[in-house]
C-alpha cells in the first residue's frame, strides 16, 4: 500500500526526526521516497539527508505532484501560515497529517480547500525509540483507505489508537505528556535509592527495569491494573506500607490532576486556535 507512496514532513525538527527514523527502520517506504523540509535550514536538511538518505529540500522547493502523504511538522504557531500557504497546492487525494498540538480537523479543514482529506495525529516522546501511544482522529472527509496509510505509516513509531476527536485532549493528558509523569516519579524514586546508599546508575536501571516489567504484566495479562496491584500487596508488607505512605500523601490524587490538568491545557489551546481564527475571518 506504502511502496509506491510518497511522503513529505514540513518542518524537520526532533517529531519528524523520530517518524522519519521509525519508517525508514522499517523499510516500509524507500529513502528516497521521503521528503522533509522546511524554510531554510539548509544544514539541518542535510544532517537528515546524511543521516538516513532520505531527501532534503527547502518548502519552496516541493514539488506536490510527486507526493501522496503529507505531514505537518511544524511549530502549532506556524499552522495557519503553512495550512493557507498549502491551499493552492494541495488536490483532494493529498493525505495531510498534522502532529501539532491544539490543532483541530475542522481547523485544518476550515484553512485548507472544501473536501480536503485530513487526519490529526498524537503521538509522545517515546516515537523516537519505536514506542510510541499514538492517538490519530480522522477528518470528515478522509477515506478508510487513507487512514490505513496512517496507521501502517505511525504502526512505525509504536503503537496507534484511532479515537474520537472529543476524546484527543484527555488522550494528551495520559499518553502525550505521560511519558513526563513516569519520568518525574522515576526522579523520586532514584532520590530515594541514592540516600538509601545505591549508586545512581544502577538506581536507574533498577527503576527503568521494574517500570517495563509492570507496563509488559499490563499488555500481557488478562487482570486489571487494580487486580494486578492487590496480587503483590501482601497485608502488612512491605508494599502495603508504601501504597499507605502514596495514599497519605495524596499520590493518586496527584495523578488524577496531573492528567486532567493537562488535557485542559490541550482543551484550550485548540479553542485558542479557533477564536484566533474566527477573529480573522471577522476582520476580512
Amino acid at each position: 500500500m506504502l511502496q509506491n507512496k510518497t511522503i513529505a514532513f514540513l518542518g524537520a525538527g526532533s517529531m519528524a526526526e523520530a517518524m522519519i527514523s521509525g519508517i525508514v527502520n522499517s523499510e516500509l517506504v524507500a529513502p528516497e521516497h521521503i521528503i522533509a523540509s522546511n524554510k531554510s535550514n539548509h544544514v539541518r536538511l542535510t544532517e537528515l539527508e546524511t543521516k538516513y538518505g532520505i531527501r532534503g529540500i527547502t518548502r519552496d522547493e516541493l514539488n506536490f505532484d510527486e507526493i501522496d502523504v503529507i505531514f505537518l511538522a511544524m511549530k502549532p504557531k506556524d499552522a495557519e501560515f503553512a495550512l493557507l500557504s498549502l491551499k493552492e497546492d494541495l488536490h483532494q487525494d493529498h493525505l495531510v497529517l498534522s502532529v501539532l498540538a491544539g490543532i483541530s480537523t475542522s481547523f485544518m479543514e476550515n484553512n485548507l480547500s472544501a473536501g480536503q482529506q485530513v487526519i490529526r495525529v498524537m503521538p509522545n516522546t517515546s516515537s523516537m525509540i519505536g514506542e510510541s501511544a499514538t492517538a490519530l482522529s480522522p477528518g470528515k472527509h478522509t477515506t478508510q483507505s487513507n487512514i490505513k496509510i496512517a496507521q501502517e505509516l505511525l504502526k512505525c513509531i509504536g503503537e496507534v489508537f484511532i479515537i474520537e476527536e472529543d476524546k484527543m485532549d484527555i488522550f494528551t493528558g495520559i499518553a502525550g505528556s505521560g511519558p513526563a509523569y513516569f519520568y518525574y516519579l522515576m526522579e523520586h524514586m532514584e532520590q530515594a535509592g541514592l540516600s538509601g546508599g545505591l549508586d545512581e546508575e544502577t538506581t536507574r536501571q533498577i527503576i527503568a527495569q521494574t517500570i517495563v516489567g509492570a507496563a509488559r504484566m499490563i499488555q500481557e495479562q488478562d487482570e486489571t491494573p487494580t487486580v494486578l496491584r492487590e496480587n503483590v500487596t501482601s497485608p502488612n508488607g512491605t508494599t502495603a506500607a508504601g501504597l499507605d505512605a502514596l495514599s497519605k500523601h495524596g499520590g493518586g490524587k496527584a495523578i488524577s490532576q496531573a492528567i486532567k490538568q493537562a488535557a485542559n491545557r490541550s482543551k484550550e489551546i485548540s479553542s485558542q486556535q479557533e477564536e484566533k481564527h474566527i477573529k480573522q475571518l471577522q476582520a476580512i
